[in-house]
Order: structure tokens, then sequence, then C-alpha cells
């Protein structure tokens, strides 16, 4: 009888959970059926959002793999002198403000090396190259620990053996780690994408909010709730949506066809 009362109880609280966010979502087409429209709707505005917003997460989401790759490495496998303080300080983008690291951004930026960058480089501050920044800072701790716990669930032992047929610490990572590590490295990838094409706080702060310039969807949600017209933000938070669902559906898939193969 206990059984059933739990069991009853869980199902009651994951239908809860559903119902509301079905609910939110369901206010979103209501009031877009209910508003109208300040002005009408501009294509070329909301599919340059939608372009940027794909380009940029695709790129800051590519780098941040990359960097978390040779990063994880270390953390999954070596032990060394304030491991737990270097592990903590890369996890801090997952926990701190996405505004204060877009602040912490554009302060670099006004330092000298940040000044050298900007001058001679790069031109980043209220470019679009902000907007890679951006999402780079923020997603770059959320890679690292999917990465590494990645790499963590595979057992050392694959590459030891590769060792002693003669393989170097590289060709182990490449030619064994990695291929083992393909899926969950691609699910860390998507999440980070995920994660990155909804990010607004560092993007307006260090790239600004110009229409057609540096206008993400989130940039693009935010001006169209400035400027009241409640009609276009509800368009653009359900295309939004229905982006970020259809990375997280493809992630589970990717997830149930992992465990069948490992099976």
């Amino acid at each position: 009888m206990r059984n059933k009362l739990f069991i009853a109880a869980s199902f009651s609280v994951l239908a809860v959970l559903v119902i509301f966010f079905l609910a939110l979502i369901l206010s979103l087409i209501t009031q877009m059926q209910a508003s109208v429209a300040v002005r009408g709707v501009d294509w070329a505005e909301l599919i340059f959002a939608v372009k940027l917003t794909l380009l940029t997460a695709t790129v800051s989401s590519l780098l941040a793999i990359l960097f978390s790759i040779p990063v994880s490495y270390v953390l999954a496998r070596y032990r060394f002198p304030l491991k737990s303080f270097v592990d903590a300080l890369l996890y801090l983008p997952i926990v701190l403000s996405p505004i204060g690291l877009g602040a912490m951004l554009l302060i670099f930026f006004n330092t000298a090396p940040g000044r050298f960058i900007e001058d001679h480089i790069i031109r980043i501050v209220f470019e679009v190259p902000a907007i890679v920044a951006a999402q780079f800072i923020v997603i770059i701790g959320l890679a690292v620990s999917l990465v590494k716990s990645t790499f963590e669930h595979v057992n050392p032992e694959y590459e030891n053996i590769a060792r002693t047929l003669g393989a170097t610490r590289l060709q182990a990572l490449t030619r064994v780690l990695l291929p083992l590590s393909r899926n969950g490295i691609l699910a860390a990838f998507l999440l980070t994408w995920a994660r990155a094409v909804g990010e607004f706080g560092a993007t307006v702060t260090l790239a600004g909010a110009t229409p057609m310039k540096t206008e993400t969807l989130p940039v693009a949600i935010f001006l169209s709730l400035a400027s009241a017209d409640v009609h276009r933000a509800c368009a653009l938070i359900l295309i939004s949506i229905a982006i970020s669902l259809t990375v997280l559906i493809f992630i589970r898939k990717l997830y149930a066809f992992n465990t069948k193969s490992h099976a």
C-alpha cells in the first residue's frame, strides 16, 4: 500500500511539473493570439537574429569543446598541487552570474592586454566577436564538467593497454579515449550549444543590444519587451523553445542509442 502511495505521489509531482511547463508554453501562444504586434514582422531582422544566434553558438561551443578536451583529460587522469582550486576556478562560470562574467570581460578589455587585443588583433567589444567571447566564457565551465565526467567513466586501463603496445599518451588519447567518449563529447557539445543559444546576460553586457548587428534571439526578445511588443517577444520565445526542445530530444535519443549499443 505504501509503495503504491509513493508511486502515485511521485507521478503526481511529475504531472504537476509537466502541466506547469505546458501551461507556460500555452500562455505564450494565447498571449500571442490576443496581442497585436507593435510593428509588422520584420522577417529580415528575425532571420538575422536566428542566423546570428546559431552561428555564434556553434562557434563558441566548438571552441569550448576543443578547450575542454585537454583540460578535462588533465583533470580526469592526473593529480597535481592545487587541483581542487583549479577545478573550482574552472567551474566558476557555472555558478557566477552571466552579467558578472560579461562585466569581467568588459573590464578586461579595458586593461592594457585587452586594449592590445582590440587594437592589434581583433575588435571584440560591441562587435559580433563579443557574442562568441561572452557565450564561450559562460559555457566553458559546463563543457569542462561534462567532458571530464565522460572521461572519468572510461576505464584508464584501455589507455594503459595502448601504452604497453607502444602508443604515446597523445595516441592513447586520440585513438582510444576520444573514440570511446565520442557520444559523451557530442552530448556535451549539444548541451553547451543549447546553453549558448539562450545566453543573454554576458552577451548584452559585452556586445550590447544593437539591432541587425549584435541581435541574437535572447537580445531580440529583450528589445521586443523593451518596446512593449509582446506579440513579437512571444513569437521569438516560441522559436527559442522549438530550438531547445529539438536539441534536448536529440540528446535523449543519443543517450538511449548509446545505452543500447553498450548493453
